[in-house]
């Protein structure tokens, strides 16, 4: 038991320091700094949210078109850039392989970490600014909300353990994430609620970790304006398998990589 958290202990030291270096690597001193893993996914959101606002039509759900498109596009924008980064981030941090006690782990706990605090940041800063101007509510279930993001960041996370392994055997692997990201958005929950849907769509669905978060999410920041469809155990039982088949394949990728 002491050696397992004396191992702990020296885990979180390197993904602390792996945490600083790579927001010192993506953002530097100049500007606003690390901020800018806030002002990424607000900005896209926040645009897109404009967008929507303009070209929808008024909703008679009692749900504000620009709060709803915030909550679905701040989680959206922390999944696509989490899949990207996750590409080839093997060989991006290799030579920190020399150091006995750094894991390929590490680095995509690293960079799902600060995707989904830069996210999370976004999320809360927004809806504080569309809360003084009278566009969003106050979270109305603020376990749900964060029952519904621990379960789309797990997921994230389980999915990332494979894409980063299988980038470092192929090539191919990084041109296709944008692309799938694309296909899975419809898939997602991020343009409707579940139960706007029909009900053998809605059935379906239910397999997608994501759709059981962000309506977890929804139903946390909206309440009962919202009925919320979700189905924790096959989430947690797919983003559980997702990152069993990652594990497997990291730990077979290490003993291929070479450090330089």
């Amino acid at each position: 038991m002491k050696s397992f958290n004396a191992g702990l202990r020296v885990q979180i030291k390197v993904i602390q320091a792996l945490t600083s270096r790579e927001l010192m690597t993506r953002f530097g001193r100049e500007n606003i700094g690390f901020l800018w893993i806030m002002a990424e996914p607000l900005l896209f959101a926040g645009l897109v949210g404009i967008v929507w606002s303009f070209i929808k039509a008024p909703d008679n759900s009692g749900i504000n078109i620009f709060a709803f498109v915030m909550t679905g596009y701040v989680p959206l924008t922390f999944l696509r850039s989490s899949f990207g980064r996750s590409a080839s981030i093997f060989v991006a941090n290799s030579s920190l392989l020399y150091h006995r006690q750094v894991k390929v782990l590490d680095f995509i706990i690293v960079r799902v970490l600060v995707e989904s605090v830069g996210a999370m940041m976004a999320y809360i800063f927004a809806g504080i600014i569309l809360a003084f101007l009278g566009l969003f509510p106050f979270p109305a279930d603020v376990g749900a909300l964060v029952l519904g993001w621990a379960i789309y960041v797990f997921f994230v996370f389980s999915v990332c353990t494979i894409i980063a392994p299988l980038s470092e055997v192929s090539e191919v692997t990084e041109k296709l994430v944008p692309i799938t990201t694309y296909i899975a958005i419809p898939f997602s929950g991020v343009f409707n609620l579940a139960a706007w849907l029909p009900v053998d769509l809605r059935d379906a669905l239910m397999w997608s970790p994501l759709v059981s978060g962000m309506e977890l999410m929804r139903y946390g920041a909206f309440g009962s304006v919202v009925t919320p469809y979700y189905d924790i155990p096959k989430a947690l039982g797919l983003s559980i398998a997702c990152l069993l088949v990652g594990l497997i394949l990291c730990r077979r990728v290490r003993r291929t990589m070479t450090i330089t």
